[in-house]
């Protein structure tokens, strides 16, 4: 049995259910949804879970409305409320009516009709809390997590049955996951986009030549990206703009938002597989993206690109607060002058380095190198 890792927002959606009368975790397939909500649950006396997945549960809700007033005194749970949409409809008179906090906690494998949907008849009573595979802030055995990624059933197994894991979730994602959510795409077609994307993670995108080698328009790249994106299996990075003349690349990066599942896709199965990997630095750079993301989720996040070569990997912004980070796989990090040159249009609060170091230490003009987990223990 599998020991329980304590999830970074926990606190958060408790403080959340005492807050909203609604409360919605989404995020990916198996990135651990089901068993915090049962851990949140445990928290609170007066609950019940449905998981809409079991026809045992989806038929007491044959008369929504009649169960929840029967219920109403409970918090109640449902699980992949996604595949059941139609009960949004009342959810929101049901809130109403009974005007109190932690009413319902709701988590779903997000699509962009979930999203729709309780945006237009919850508005003003539903809180959203994404959930991500496990970052470097909760576990301590960082070669696992960045080998085998944060999905909690693969991180956990072996490396060779995790392996086995990933390859039995994507297939799994193609064929039975995106259907159910109502896309009607082929799972060869989508596996090998997938693929394709793992080969240029942390590139810039290049609609055009994707649809070029795809065989298909560009609007029907833009759709396969939306699909993966409302999914939470990849993340699109946008550019930063500053008012400068500078020419400024105008397209976001992309990047699989789990270094399992990229790994997976290109073959990648041992540490040492990967550490004489290309895909070595853009994996690296996906691993400290995600977490950094996941410790200050009120940051907006964007990287820095001129057209003469000027660039900074990561640009967190809060108000009128800008840190720009770079990001080096190497454990002897070196920059280059683009880094300074985007400094001097940037003007960060706080500038620094990301490696693969030990111990921090100065590069150049007080700009300093730290590991993944100083920086996630930092309070910006």
């Amino acid at each position: 049995m599998q020991t329980y890792i304590p999830r970074e927002k926990e606190a958060l959606i408790i403080k959340h259910l005492n807050s909203f009368p609604c409360v919605a975790l989404l995020g990916a397939r198996q990135v651990g949804k089901s068993t915090l909500a049962h851990k949140i649950i445990s928290e609170f006396p007066d609950s019940i879970y449905l998981d809409l997945e079991d026809p045992r549960d989806l038929a007491k809700l044959q008369d929504p409305l009649a169960f929840l007033e029967a219920n109403n005194h409970l918090l109640i749970c449902i699980d992949e409320v996604q595949m059941y949409p139609d009960l949004f409809r009342y959810f929101r008179s049901y809130l109403d009516k009974n005007n109190r906090k932690g009413q319902l906690l709701l988590l779903g494998s997000a699509s962009r009709d979930l999203i729709r949907q309780s945006s237009e008849t919850l508005a003003g009573r539903i809180s959203y809390i994404e959930i991500s595979p496990f970052s470097a802030l909760e576990v301590e055995d960082f070669k696992t997590l960045w080998l085998q990624g944060g999905y909690p059933d693969s991180f956990h197994l072996a490396p060779d049955m995790s392996f086995d894991w990933r390859i039995n979730y994507i297939r799994t994602f193609l064929e039975r996951d995106i259907p159910q959510l109502g896309f009607n795409i082929p799972a060869e077609t989508l596996k090998r986009f997938w693929t394709m994307l793992a080969h240029l993670n942390g590139s810039i995108l290049n609609s055009a030549k994707l649809a070029s080698s795809m065989g298909v328009s560009s609007p029907t790249i833009k759709n396969y990206l939306d699909i993966l994106e409302g999914t939470f299996v990849i993340r699109r990075l946008k550019p930063f703009f500053t008012n400068t003349k500078k020419r400024l690349i105008k397209s976001p990066k992309i990047y699989i938002r789990d270094t399992g599942v990229i790994h997976c896709l290109l073959g990648i199965e041992t540490y040492n597989d990967l550490l004489g990997h290309p895909a070595l630095g853009n994996s690296f750079e996906t691993l400290v993206i995600s977490s950094l993301l996941e410790k200050f989720p009120r940051y907006e996040a964007s990287f820095y690109r001129s057209s003469s070569g000027a660039e900074i990997d990561l640009i967190l912004e809060k108000g009128n607060k800008k840190i720009a980070i770079e990001i080096k796989s190497s454990s002897a990090p070196k920059l280059t002058q683009g880094f300074f040159e985007a400094l001097k249009i940037i003007t960060p609060h706080k500038a620094f380095v990301i490696a693969q170091i030990d111990t921090s230490f100065p590069i150049k003009n007080d700009i300093w190198a730290h590991s993944l987990k100083t920086v996630l223990h930092m309070d910006f």
